[in-house]
Order: C-alpha cells, then structure tokens, then sequence
C-alpha cells in the first residue's frame, strides 16, 4: 500500500493507523497546491478529488476518505483492536464517532485555513468550534479513549485534528481533558513514529 500524504494534514491519522497496525506500507508526499507528488506524479490522476489522504493498492486502485481508509486499515490487523468487529453495535458506535470528527471537528477547524477569511467569521467559527470540543471534552473526561478505554482509530483522527488548534488560534485552555488526552495519544510510539517521518517533530 501507498500513502499520499501531506505533513501534518488529516492524512496523518491513517500513517498513524498503518504504524499502530504495523501494516506494510509507502509514503509519498503529495503538493496539495500544486496537485502534484514528490516523484513529479500528477495527483488529480491518483485521486481526481484533488486532496489527501488516498491509499494506493497494489492493483492501482485507490481508496480514499479518512473515516474508510480507518476502517479498511483496522480490519486488516482485527488482532490488533483498533476498531470493534463489523456488523456489532460497538462498530456503529465508533463509526457516529468518525463521523462527529469528521463532520464537526474536521470541517470546523477547515474554514481557519483559509488566509483569507476575515476576521468576523473566524471568530464565529471558532465559537462554534468549541461547542464541539466541549462536548469532546465530556467524554475523554470520563474514558481513556474518545470511543472507550482502549485506542482506536477514532484517535488517530481525534488526535490529528486537535492538533490543528495552535496554527488556527483555536484556545484549547478551556478543555483540560482534551489537552490532556492529546498529550496522552502523543506519547504513543506509532504517533511518534509516524509526526517524525512527517518531519512535525524532531
């Protein structure tokens, strides 16, 4: 399997993933901008959507989407409990997580990117950024894991987005939980493994 990536982007929760399963694997870093690929590949041919993450297979087909390249990778290691069995309500349960990450978090921190969103807006989208946090804080407050007492791939991709919040002036200070919680899944030798081969820490 191939990874395109770019450093500390969303697609940094599925190298998590593939570190964490210990899953075979290749990284090429992918010019979002540009649409193109370190080795000069044109991009929107690997994946016409034109963003990351996307994994490659063997074959050339591609699969892409953070929540599905999760589940895929987990269900290829079950031994490993990243993610509960299908077809069981835990399994459910942890694809409502994905979902709340994906669809509140994720786009919720998305606009803030954007240089050029004035300054209104930004302070409108991170209100309501922190009414989703707060309730992320609720529940890594009571449990270890943001799906329960053990790490799963909801955390690669929880952890992956908190980690946006310096370079988008989003105040964690009011969630102890949560910067508690990032600090716990950073310690983990798969999350570390995977930030230094993205070149985010040394």
């Amino acid at each position: 399997m191939k990874l395109f990536h770019a450093p500390g982007a969303c697609s940094l929760s599925p190298h998590i993933v593939l570190r964490e399963g210990g899953l075979p694997f290749t990284l090429e870093k992918v010019d979002i901008r540009a649409k193109k690929t370190e080795t000069g590949a044109d991009f929107l041919a690997i994946n016409a959507k034109g963003y990351v993450p996307a994994i490659q297979f063997d074959d050339g087909s591609v699969l892409t989407e953070v929540p599905a390249i999760l589940q895929f990778l987990a269900d290829q290691v079950p031994d490993k409990k990243l993610a509960p069995a299908n077809g069981t309500l835990e399994r459910y349960r942890l694809q409502e997580t994905l979902s709340f990450i994906s669809s509140e978090l994720h786009k919720g921190f998305s606009p803030l990117f954007n240089p050029a969103l004035p300054e209104a807006a930004g302070q409108l989208t991170r209100e309501r950024l922190a009414l989703r946090l707060g309730h992320a804080e609720s529940v890594v407050a009571k449990q270890a894991f943001i799906a329960g007492d053990q790490f799963t791939i909801a955390d690669a991709y929880l952890f992956t987005v908190l980690n946006w919040a310096g370079h988008t002036k989003v105040d964690l200070t009011p969630f102890p939980a949560l910067r508690a919680y990032h600090a716990r899944v950073a310690e983990r030798p798969a999350v570390q493994e995977a930030l230094k081969a993205e070149g985010l820490v040394k």
